[in-house]
């Protein structure tokens, strides 16, 4: 894909004069204007010149092995940093292979710009067999984003960032992708308009950083309706019962998503997205147990629920997807999207509005007349319960988690579909929000945890523990190698199960014959030493701890190869705390 058969004389594209500026070239200075610091890219033939003009800028450019890599990565850096993760990706099947993690940053409503080209404009959609040619590249991309356009000539280039950085600022964010044909990419753009000088804006902005005025220069989120607030405060007053579910939508919500429960004094869930938004011991919180059965029991006993930022969706409140999620009481929701205020369950009252002012909001009205619901109590005791339904591989799991999330200060973990972070969703508690995520959530691809843990280093500048099964890594393996290219000191912890084990469960419980699941599993030492990458067969609790204190400052990327049979994670769960 990035080969070509032809010489450089009758490549599709002929390089610029010198005295123009390309359509390629103001395209990266638009971005950088916005606040982009990094693309993720793998520069072919029709892409090559989205390259001229980078090393005007301060744009780092990253090299996965593949376009799904790519897209990983541009997730996992705005999960651990906020900040938009941007993709250059060739045409063609270079499209087809960015896709599935497109379509995983829809489902968990993840900003991702993804530029690629598209044959030249005389040439697209002909069917005429013309290099990397898809019947509608577009058409086919727009059904894993919010928006597909193609810039047809270099003055429509402004106004279409322009419309994406909208969308990612002022809705419910996910994927966008834009395509400009090849011979647009080098048509000259001297005459369309450059993004004005930073140095021009505002005093007021000149001592912030260039991300948090691209964020102030775009579309917001709608501000609640003052009536709507008040209609939910007196909804509360009256309410003996009242359950809060906070989603990922509350992700960036400050200090007051933890003061709104306290006033409200309710129960408080927080799905996977949302670990961290209220600390682990806290008196109100059931973390994310609302699968669970002692866990819906409370909110289906609720005589009012107040939903903030959450789809209320099967991964986060039916995770065994046995349909039991039920919500009773009045339903309340509060999201920046008015087609999920009404799916899949329907709000008595909607509120469309950005979480962060919709909470500031009720706390400011309720700061004076904090509510007594005598929820503490209560919670303890469902928290017992929860304790007392823990199995010993459930504790040993999250045990090993929370033993790695205390001795690694800050530490990111970034997931794949995998048993440990699925005893994590439920049992894991994250010390801040963007945390803890990982992709068995939404889509749910395997391989995603290795690609995103990558992009998640290069955005946060954090240590990060990608959690990540033998078949997972099997997908997407080859990244390892841009980790020890970058000199990541990223630790893979990889739970070794010996195939898909997780599937090989669900087969046996069903009475299945075990096809396809007992794979042939690589010898992880010398595949890790041919990635550049170091590697440690765990075995115990204390080689655990003295390995994390020597890598984590290493600058080479290591695997943690960890078999699930292994008695020293049984031991360390007998030790293990729920809610600490």
């Amino acid at each position: 894909m990035t080969h070509s058969l032809q010489t450089p004389s009758s490549l599709p594209n002929s390089a610029p004069t010198a005295s123009s500026l390309t359509c390629g070239e103001l395209l990266v200075q638009w971005l950088e204007y916005y606040g982009v610091e990094t693309v993720f890219g793998i520069p072919g033939v029709h892409t090559v010149e989205l390259y001229r003009g980078l090393p005007n800028t301060d744009i780092r450019h990253v090299t996965p092995r593949h376009e799904q890599g790519a897209g990983f990565m541009a997730d996992g850096y705005y999960r651990a940093s906020g900040k938009v993760g941007v993709c250059f990706i060739i045409t063609g099947p270079g499209m087809t292979n960015i896709m599935t993690a497109m379509a995983q940053a829809l489902a968990d409503s993840i900003p991702m710009l993804v530029i690629s080209s598209v044959n030249k404009v005389q040439h697209t959609g002909s069917g005429e067999g013309h290099l990397h040619e898809l019947h509608d590249q577009q058409g086919m991309v727009s059904k894993v984003a919010l928006m597909s356009k193609t810039i047809w000539q270099p003055e429509s280039l402004p106004k279409v960032i322009a419309e994406a950085f909208a969308l990612f600022n002022g809705a419910r964010p996910g994927p966008v992708h834009i395509q400009l044909p090849i011979d647009v990419i080098t048509a000259d753009a001297s005459h369309v308009a450059k993004p004005p000088k930073l140095n021009k804006l505002d005093a007021s902005l000149n001592s912030q950083s260039t991300n948090n005025i691209s964020t102030q220069l775009q579309a917001n989120k709608p501000l609640p309706h003052p009536a709507q607030l008040d209609l939910i405060v007196e909804q509360l007053k009256s309410a003996k019962n009242p359950v809060l579910l906070y989603g990922g939508g509350c992700v960036d919500v400050n200090h007051d998503a933890q003061k709104l429960a306290e006033l409200i004094d309710a129960p408080t869930f927080l799905t996977i997205n949302a670990k961290g938004l209220l600390p682990p011991a806290h008196p109100l919180s059931l973390g994310s147990n609302q699968s669970l059965d002692v866990g819906r029991a409370v909110i289906s006993e609720a005589d009012l629920v107040l939903a903030i930022g959450t789809e209320l969706g099967e991964t986060d409140y039916d995770v065994f997807f046995n349909g039991g999620f039920q919500i009773n009481g009045t339903l309340i929701r509060i999201d920046c999207d008015a087609q999920q205020l009404q799916r899949p369950f329907r709000a008595d009252i909607a509120l469309l509005s950005d979480a962060q002012m919709a909470i500031s909001g009720l706390c400011t009205r309720l700061e004076n007349q904090p509510l007594n619901h005598q929820a503490a109590p209560r919670v303890a005791k469902v928290k017992q319960a929860l304790i007392e339904e823990m199995t010993p591989n459930f504790a040993g799991q999250n045990a090993l988690l929370q033993l790695i999330r205390d001795e690694v200060k800050d530490v990111i973990f970034v997931g794949d579909s995998t048993q440990p972070v699925y005893s994590g969703n439920l049992g894991f508690e994250a010390l801040a929000t963007r945390r803890w995520f990982n992709s068995s959530t939404g889509f749910g691809t395997l391989g995603y945890g290795l690609p995103a843990a990558i992009g998640a280093m290069i955005g946060s500048k954090a240590p990060v523990v990608s959690l990540i099964g033998d078949g997972g890594i099997q997908f997407t393996i080859t990244e390892l190698i841009c980790a020890a290219e970058l000199d990541l000191p990223l630790i893979v912890l990889l739970w070794n199960n010996q195939g898909y084990g997780e599937i090989r469960r669900y087969m046996e419980e069903g009475g299945l014959p075990l096809i396809g699941v007992n794979i042939k599993t690589p010898n992880f030492e010398p595949l890790a030493a041919g990635f550049g990458a170091g590697y440690r067969r765990i075995t115990d609790k204390q080689q655990l701890l003295e390995a994390l204190k020597e890598d984590i400052k290493g600058k080479q990327p290591i695997i943690y190869e960890v078999d699930e049979a292994d008695e020293f994670l049984l031991e360390m769960g007998k030790s293990f705390t729920c809610f600490s």
